[in-house]
């Protein structure tokens, strides 16, 4: 190894702590990470390029930690950002938080004064671990260069317990540059330091939960984040069909069915949820989305499968809970149905024509809309020409306030693992690095990106890395000049008068700020520009920006209704 040396006089191979930290990330899967550079964390980086882990650096640590979160969504290994210390690590605690309540594994590593100037006032000295410790499964010092990579494993290891999350090392500088002898150094082997999470639950539920759906006459499934972190898919979409459930997608589970599939709803959740008499959840909490459970009938006997046994039946008695794998349990759950002389799904056709009903209903009402060709131009044309302009290999990121609640209306993934957005911690600015992170991991794939222009503002100097590293993606502003969702309820909570306080940004020309940085940049007024401006951003090969002008005075119904404050 080219920096491993030679203690002579005991004639021992010696290494670094950062390249134990290298070799830990290799032992875990991890090729890449995400860093902003400090003087605390270079010898991490040293050991990365002996390894083969690429190092993509970022011009604001949020970015890090929201990229590395990104990764481990659209590849399924944990996601790593290094930092330094002090604001280094503080800029980076958005990030993690957002993991954590996004259930995304991730190992934010950040710098430390050395261990010999504890206490001393050195440069960049804050109590991470402590400012950490409620926004991670597991936050802790490495007291020893011998004991880095075994905390290294230790931290991936808690990152999966239960619900997947963030963890966060600090290694003080002195920690990280030691060398000690490679035979005192604990070196976990990839593969062997941690068990399967792959629990399918309890037996008995699972056959309780098979008596209820084959018995149901109105069932309906909703396919959380979960489905796809546990890359249930084929299970989900297996045992859908075979039993005739309709099935009904959120966060990362969007995708999950196609939108052509017969059993694949959006618009008519409510009904759903209000006639159903077997309601089951996937993988997603009695959160602020689902109303705390309360959208939910009171007739209906509802079902809750999740990783953590802390969600089931928070804030919502359920009437079966089971604790395991999305994948696991659904496929256990397809095996129990699959002996019965009756599974129930012939009887279903008519509550599959009831709910293609309204769902039809709901879409054809909202149409005009869609093909409005009002000019300022309305957000529901701008998301439906980016709906048309999705093929099957496009990943789609939402990042933006009311704008982005147009979309969740709208925009249908067509693939699994195709939607990525901030989750239940409602972040903005996670649009450039999950772009960034999606295209880095899967460079087979096209990235298209809606931002709010306020949610751009946030990370949006991240566009140059994109340059810089030649990640084109599709980037879309739906620029109204404000934080409309905010100056929505401003408005009416204290008038009109008071209602462009604090909320109104200029009117900035996004596609120059592309441009200026190396990318593909178009301005966009009338409507009937939209599509043709986003194919020629697809045939630029670059980052771009397709800035689209839309009327601020036109508010989503998720925004006129505050729903996510109720």
């Amino acid at each position: 190894m080219a920096h491993t040396s030679t203690d002579h006089a005991a004639d021992a191979p010696l290494i670094s702590g950062g390249h134990l930290v290298a070799k830990a990330l290799r032992a875990e899967g991890v090729d890449t990470i995400f860093t902003l550079c400090g003087g605390h964390i270079i010898d991490i980086y040293d050991g990365c390029v002996d390894e083969g882990i690429e190092v993509i650096d970022v011009r604001h640590e949020q970015v890090a930690a929201h990229a590395a979160d990104g990764y481990a969504r659209i590849t399924g290994r944990p996601g790593c950002a290094v930092v330094t210390a002090g604001p280094g690590t503080t800029d980076a605690v958005t990030g993690v938080a957002n993991a954590l309540r996004a259930e995304s594994p991730l190992l934010l590593i950040g710098g430390q004064g050395a261990l010999s100037q504890h206490k001393m006032g050195s440069l960049q000295d804050l109590p991470h671990v402590d400012m950490m410790g409620p926004i991670t499964k597991f936050a802790a010092t490495v007291p020893h260069t011998e004991r880095v990579a075994d905390l290294v494993s230790m931290a991936f290891r808690e990152c999966y317990h239960g619900a997947p999350g963030p963890s966060f090392l600090e290694i003080p500088r002195d920690v990280l540059d030691a060398r000690v002898p490679v035979d005192r150094a604990r070196v976990p082997a990839g593969g062997q330091y941690r068990s399967s999470t792959r629990s399918a639950g309890d037996p008995a539920g699972i056959e309780r939960l098979a008596d209820l759906l084959t018995k149901a006459e109105k069932p309906c499934i909703l396919l959380g984040s979960q489905v796809w972190g546990c890359r249930a898919t084929d299970s989900a979409v297996k045992l859908v069909r075979e039993l005739n459930v309709p099935a009904f997608m959120n966060g990362a589970g969007r995708g999950t069915l196609s939108p052509a599939d017969p059993l694949h709803f959006q618009l008519a959740r409510r009904y759903a949820f209000d006639n159903a008499d077997l309601i089951i959840i996937v993988g997603t909490p009695f959160d602020f989305r689902m109303g705390y459970g309360k959208r939910l009938s009171s007739e209906a006997t509802v079902v809750q499968i999740d990783l953590d046994y802390r969600t089931v039946g928070k804030n919502r008695d359920v009437d079966l809970g089971i604790v395991g794998d999305a994948d696991a349990v659904l496929t256990a759950l397809a095996q129990a149905t699959s002996g019965r002389l009756d599974n129930g799904a012939a009887g279903r056709g008519a509550w599959v024509r009831e709910l293609r009903e309204v769902e039809d209903a709901a879409y054809q009402k909202r149409l005009p809309r869609q093909h409005s060709d009002a000019s300022p131009i309305d957000p529901y044309r701008l998301v439906h020409e980016i709906n048309e302009f999705l093929t099957e290999d496009s990943i789609y990121i939402g990042d933006g306030g009311d704008i982005v609640t147009f979309s969740g209306q709208v925009v249908q993934p067509k693939s699994p693992g195709h939607w990525m957005d901030p989750g239940p911690l409602g972040t903005l600015g996670v649009g450039v690095p999950f772009a960034m992170a999606a295209k880095h991991a899967r460079p087979d794939k096209e990235v298209v990106c809606l931002f709010g222009d306020g949610a751009f503002s946030l990370t949006g100097w991240d566009f140059e890395t994109m340059v810089r590293f030649g990640l084109p993606f599709v980037g879309i502003v739906g620029n109204n000049s404000s934080m409309n969702q905010i100056r929505y309820g401003q408005m009416a909570k204290y008038g009109d008068d008071r209602g462009r306080v604090g909320n109104t940004l200029g009117d900035v020309e996004y596609s120059r700020f592309a441009r200026m940085l190396g990318g593909y940049g178009e301005e966009v007024r009338d409507p009937a520009e939209i599509g043709p401006a986003l194919r020629r951003a697809r045939e630029s090969g670059k980052p771009s920006l397709i800035n689209v002008w839309v009327d601020p005075d036109v508010y989503a119904p998720g925004t006129m209704n505050q729903t996510m404050y109720k």
